[in-house]
C-alpha cells in the first residue's frame, strides 16, 4: 500500500470514527453504534454520510465546509466587481461539489448574490452528503417565504396561471406587474437531475 492510499484509508477511517460518534450522541447511547457488516471502508463511510445526510445529523455551516475545502471566503466590500465575480462562481461551483445547488437567482446582480451568500446562506448549518449522488441539498433564493420572497416571485418568475391563482386566493394581496428578470444565470448554474433553475422537484 502507498503512503498517499494510507494516508486516505487512515483520514476514512478517522471518518467513520467521528460520524459514529455523531450517531451515538444523537440517539443517546452509551455503547458504539452498530450498523451491521460492509464490504469496505468505502462503503460503510458512503453509508453514513447518507444516515447523517438524511437525519440532519452533525450538519455545520457551508461557509465553515468551503474554507476548510480551501475556498477562501472573502468580504463582499473587500472585492472588486471582477474578483467579486470570479469569486461568487468559485462559491456556486465548490457548493455544487458539496451536493448544494441554487436556485432563481437572476434578480440580484452578482454583488447581491455573493452578500446573499456570505452574509446567509452560507452560514446556516447544512446537511451535506459529496460522496453520494443521489444526495442533494437544493437551495431556493426565494425559498424562505417571506413577504418579499413572494413579492420577487410574483413579479419575476409566476407564470400568468400562478399570478391568476394567487390573484383568486388572495384578492386582497396587490399583485406586481411582471418584469423581465434583470440578470441572465440560473440557466448557467450547476444542477442536479432532480432539479430544474426554478426550483422545481422534477424526479
Amino acid at each position: 500500500m502507498s503512503k498517499i492510499t494510507e494516508s486516505q484509508e487512515q483520514k476514512r477511517e478517522q471518518h467513520i470514527k467521528e460520524m459514529k460518534e455523531l450517531l451515538r450522541l444523537d440517539f443517546d447511547q452509551s455503547e458504539p453504534v452498530f450498523l451491521g457488516k460492509f464490504g469496505s471502508p468505502k462503503e460503510e463511510e458512503e453509508f453514513l454520510e447518507h444516515i447523517l445526510f438524511i437525519e440532519g445529523i452533525g450538519e455545520q455551516p457551508l461557509f465553515d465546509l468551503l474554507e476548510k475545502g480551501g475556498v477562501p471566503l472573502p468580504r463582499p466590500v473587500d472585492l472588486d466587481d471582477a474578483q467579486l465575480q470570479a469569486k461568487l462562481w468559485e462559491v456556486i461551483n465548490a457548493m455544487a461539489l458539496l451536493g448544494c445547488y441554487l436556485s432563481r437567482t437572476d434578480h440580484l446582480s452578482d454583488r447581491q448574490l455573493y452578500e446573499t451568500l456570505w452574509t446567509d446562506i452560507l452560514r446556516e448549518p447544512t446537511a451535506v452528503c459529496p460522496n453520494n449522488p443521489n444526495a442533494a441539498c437544493h437551495i431556493d433564493i426565494l425559498g424562505g417565504c417571506s413577504e418579499e420572497d413572494l413579492h420577487l416571485n410574483l413579479k419575476y418568475y409566476a407564470d400568468e396561471e400562478e399570478r391568476l391563482d394567487w390573484a383568486g386566493e388572495f384578492p386582497d394581496d396587490i399583485i406586481p406587474p411582471h418584469e423581465p428578470l434583470p440578470y441572465d444565470r440560473d440557466r448557467y448554474l450547476p444542477a442536479h437531475p432532480c432539479f430544474n433553475t426554478h426550483g422545481t422537484d422534477t424526479c
